[in-house]
């Protein structure tokens, strides 16, 4: 499986960059004409001067929660509605119609519409890195209802030339029958659904011969899992993607990382920040896609993960992320104050002399105690009280400052750690 789905995978990086850099002045452009949220967003931006990755990271991350208010307001028609009736926060650059033929709705909820581009979602690309080729039939148990997922492994299944059965979720025996019976190429949904599935087939004494491959979204998939299918002849592999943007990564057969989908553009930024990290560095995923009909720039995940480095032995060349590894979002309740991931960096920028910083909360319930470590390559100048001063300027609390030499805090992604005793 080591051919690549079209030539995109395999340019060089080089190329790749001066593509996705000269492509995003005008999905700005667009961004901020067709859609009422970037209007405001980008009004003091010229879109035109946004032609490379430093001046990408000068612009607004927008995060899920932000997201979800908008489309709060203009639902509720609330005073400050940035586009009254527009379910989509006035984000979509799409109307109700032809140009949108479903409309979806995750936990929140947040809506998003679904445009009629060919494999709308970038699906395909996943799909074919697991192994499935056209005119296979596959299995599709991702749900049909709601959310999206079922309906962008569809689009995807089908921008690649297969034939999808909607097996969507439940009702195992009936599964097992049709995978029975119909013999599909292999399986989409969780992992966890299809080891329902294999359990209970092998509880009826059905064999399943055909499902020799998987791909796995929704769920965590650790090495455990995947060794389990192996064991019974099922080539599983992961993708990682959201209701929001699409495909954002996806597992290959060298199963080192996940890689890059073609039509992103990816950042690693410091959790509650905006500012890229090293390349290594643990972070917040920030993606930008090229999706003309949902333009989202900036777009916080609230996933963290870190670029690994090197190109897949596959032969793709796109920059790989090392897959989920927890969320970002750290706001911690400190003697009935939050404390924020942004204020901690609101600190460290007093500094010159502080290079990262990490919030430690110890202690027992109603008995919280506050440190703030960070590495700084020069401790002098009472640097120590001065950013005990910052502390309290910044969150209203007191806290102790521990300086570190440089190197000293792991790469974890962690701003602010809970390390209080719930006993």
């Amino acid at each position: 499986m080591s051919d690549s789905f079209d030539l995109l995978e395999t340019r060089s990086p080089a190329q790749r960059e001066a593509a996705l850099m000269a492509a995003l002045p005008a999905q700005l452009a667009h961004a901020k004409q067709a859609s009422v949220a970037f209007a405001d967003l980008l009004r003091d931006v010229d879109t035109a001067s946004v032609v490379d990755r430093a001046a990408l990271a000068r612009l607004p991350v927008i995060r899920k929660h932000e997201l979800q208010q908008r489309q709060q307001a203009a639902r509720q028609g609330e005073e400050g509605a940035v586009a009254a009736g527009n379910v989509f926060g006035g984000f979509s650059a799409l109307g109700y119609g032809a140009a949108m033929p479903r409309v979806f709705a995750s936990p929140g909820p947040i809506y998003e519409p679904e445009g009629t581009a060919r494999d709308y979602w970038r699906m395909a690309r996943a799909i074919f890195a697991a192994g499935f080729r056209p005119g296979e039939l596959i299995h599709n148990s991702f749900s049909y209802h709601f959310v999206p997922a079922g309906s962008m492994m569809e689009t995807g299944a089908h921008a690649m030339g297969c034939t999808v059965f909607p097996g969507g979720t439940g009702q195992t025996e009936q599964q097992v029958q049709a995978m029975r019976e119909l013999q599909p190429a292999g399986y989409i949904g969780t992992p966890s659904f299809l080891k329902i599935i294999v359990e209970k087939a092998t509880d009826m004494g059905v064999s399943l011969p055909s499902v020799t491959k998987a791909m796995f979204g929704g769920e965590a998939f650790p090495p455990s899992l995947r060794d389990w299918f192996t064991a019974r002849g099922i080539d599983g592999y992961q993708c990682y993607a959201t209701a929001d943007l699409g495909l954002i990564a996806y597992e290959t057969s060298a199963r080192e990382g996940l890689v890059l989908d073609e039509g992103v553009i990816v950042e690693i930024v410091r959790p509650g920040t905006g500012d890229p990290v090293a390349e290594g560095e643990v972070g917040e995923l920030v993606v930008t896609t090229l999706n003309p009909s949902y333009p989202l720039i900036r777009f916080g995940t609230g996933d963290l993960s870190a670029l690994l480095p090197g190109t897949c032995p596959t032969g793709r060349t796109n920059a790989r992320i090392k897959g989920w590894m927890g969320r970002a979002d750290q706001t911690t309740k400190i003697r009935g104050m939050f404390v924020h991931p942004k204020q901690v960096d609101e600190i460290v920028k007093r500094f010159a002399e502080v290079a990262r910083a990490r919030l430690v909360v110890s202690g027992e319930m109603a008995n919280d105690q506050m440190t703030l470590r960070v590495e700084a390559n020069d401790g002098s100048g009472n640097l120590s009280a001065r950013i005990e001063e910052a502390i309290r300027d910044v969150t209203k609390l007191r806290g102790q400052v521990e300086i570190l030499a440089p190197g000293s805090l792991p790469n974890d992604g962690k701003v602010i750690e809970d390390a209080r005793s719930y006993k």
